[in-house]
């Protein structure tokens, strides 16, 4: 079948649901998967306090009976822009906490949020998840020089504990059943993002599985950026430098002396 007709659909689900259409295909086996996003930018202002990512698309070509025995599973996922991280071990020596040792993860998403039809355990494979690098305790946190995925560090305390203290923040986070088909090829995703959502470049990524095998890849970038007065203020950090840290102690100073002559005692 021709992707075109999908294509259609998209946009009917798209004006239907209020959104703009960007899709993007993918297609490793016989099924055609697009997907779009609710918006392909976000503004972090100062009273910004968390938003939904609505993901829709569309699944065209499914073998029907395999459709009606729900075999058919989507994982929807969006995955801030990747940062290195050192993460530390501390241990109290003589009343003082002092570092024990670290462990650097040179590509650990900022933020990840996830979304997907059932529980990742009985979607697919724990090799597979690994390799698709889908869900928070199975996501890489290293690449190789190549691109390659490190495998070997993802499992020891250091990235448990990097997963546990981002999970905490609300920086990591994932639903199950919340996926769901709205018609027989429409489907609809709702992903949950912090109010401390890092500006960057994120990627969205759907993953479709057939029987718990991984047959097709759709992906969207999304681009967050700061806006009004913090876009001023980081813009003028980034170019001036060294005028905003003399303008920094200027103010601090200042507002000492005023806070001395408006809480001194006579």
């Amino acid at each position: 079948m021709s992707p075109r007709p999908a294509l259609a659909r998209l946009a009917v689900a798209a004006a239907f649901l209020g959104l703009a259409p960007q899709p993007a295909l993918a297609q490793i086996g016989e099924e055609t998967f697009e997907i779009g996003l609710s918006t392909d930018r976000i503004g972090i202002t100062s009273d910004f306090a968390g938003t939904r990512l609505v993901v829709f698309g569309v699944l065209d070509d499914a073998d029907e009976k395999l459709r009606q025995q729900q075999r058919y599973d989507i994982v929807v996922a969006l995955v801030g822009p990747r940062r290195p991280v050192v993460v530390r071990e501390k241990e109290r020596v003589l009343g003082l906490w002092m570092n024990r040792s670290s462990e650097r993860f040179n590509a650990a998403p900022s933020s990840y949020a996830l979304a997907a039809t059932r529980p990742l355990r009985d979607l697919s494979r724990p090799d597979l998840r690994l390799q698709l690098s889908i869900g928070i305790d199975d996501l890489l946190l290293n690449t190789g020089a190549a691109g390659a995925a490190s495998v070997a560090p993802n499992r020891d305390e250091y990235a448990t504990a990097l997963r546990r203290i981002r999970t905490s923040q609300g920086l990591y986070n994932q639903t199950f059943g919340t996926v769901e088909f709205i018609s027989r090829t429409l489907f609809r995703a709702e992903l949950q993002l912090p109010a401390d959502l890092p500006v960057g470049s994120h990627t969205a990524r759907a993953y479709l599985f057939r029987s718990g095998e991984f047959i097709a890849e759709s992906s969207e970038r999304l681009t967050v950026v700061k806006t009004g007065f913090e876009s001023f203020v980081s813009d003028f950090a980034t170019r001036y430098g060294t005028l905003y840290g003399l303008f920094a102690v200027a103010l601090a100073v200042f507002t000492g002396w005023i806070g001395r002559l408006m809480f001194k005692r006579d």
